[in-house]
């Protein structure tokens, strides 16, 4: 299945299209080398049809995420991230957004 991935602001840069074999781990990149003192990193998921849903943010502790199932990781200097969905299941096909925030 394919995993769409868009950009939210112009701060933030990702790959335009990543794509995977149902169960086979894959990793969405996020770069944001100009990340602001009080910035929060949210990565959003949205299905067809759907609106966007929320699927981890954090400011810079990696944090487990349970639905898709993986982990959400930040550099040290918060100048990116990556969303590491693990043994994605078809119904996991969305496009994926990274922001910048509140």
């Amino acid at each position: 299945f394919s995993v769409a991935v868009a950009v939210a602001r112009a701060q933030v840069e990702q790959e335009a299209f990543l794509e995977t074999t149902e169960g086979i781990s894959i990793t969405i990149k996020c770069s944001h080398p100009n990340i602001r003192t009080g910035d929060f990193i949210h990565f959003y998921r949205q299905r067809p049809g759907q609106r966007p849903a929320l699927v981890a943010v954090t400011a810079k502790t990696p944090k487990k995420v349970r639905d898709p199932e993986g982990r959400l990781w930040v550099s040290a200097e918060r100048h990116w991230s990556a969303l590491e969905l693990r043994g994605p299941r078809f119904v996991d096909a969305a496009v994926y957004y990274c922001a910048l925030g509140p």
